[in-house]
């Protein structure tokens, strides 16, 4: 059983990652359960996406501490969801800092020192810069893509069905720039 977290804020396309991982599961002959969170997430709120893939998988739930792997397209969103991690899974952390609707409003202040800590407290945990480089692919909107390509490098993912999952998973418009974002995560 593989178990994967996918965390993020609204519009980061947690589900659409979590959508990705399944068609890849699908295409490997795997079965695939999948569960999806919303917060607030029409005004930027969290959005949490578990996605389960083996053999035969009977609930769409990740237990905390029992994922492999976390996805975090956002930093807080990984302080929030790092208690699902098991001891030895991996962390992917995208740079990227979005205020939340508290501190936009002055309510509350936004964590000092996130990484510093998740470092810290977590030995598999991997920041990437992957805003940026799905800049450098075409479209910000790709991270989640970029993040999809360094957990296939770092997971033993096959990258050839990852990208046919990918090109059934996006529209056609957007398919040049997701296999871009994609592979330059994978060789990042």
């Amino acid at each position: 059983m593989t178990n994967i977290l996918i965390a993020g804020v609204g519009g980061q396309g947690t589900i659409l990652a979590s959508r990705v991982l399944g068609r890849y599961a699908l295409i490997k002959g795997q079965d695939c359960k999948m569960s999806e969170i919303h917060g607030m997430s029409q005004r930027g709120g969290s959005v949490a996406t578990h996605v389960r893939i083996a053999e035969k998988v009977y609930s769409p739930v990740v237990c905390e501490g029992e994922a492999d792997l976390i996805l975090a397209f956002e930093t807080l969103e990984a302080a929030r969801v790092k208690h699902f991690l098991k001891k030895d899974g991996l962390l992917l952390v995208n740079e990227e800092k979005i205020l939340p609707m508290p501190c936009i409003t002055g309510a509350a202040q936004y964590p000092e020192n996130l990484r510093e800590k998740l470092e810290t407290e977590i030995n598999g945990v991997k920041f990437i810069s992957a805003t940026a480089i799905a800049k450098q692919a075409g479209s910000a909107k790709a991270a989640n893509i970029v993040m999809l390509g360094c957990a296939a490098k770092l997971c033993g993912l096959d990258a050839q069905a990852m990208e046919q999952a990918i090109l059934s998973c996006v529209a056609e418009k957007f398919k040049e720039v997701n296999l871009k974002a994609f592979r330059m995560g994978y060789e990042l």
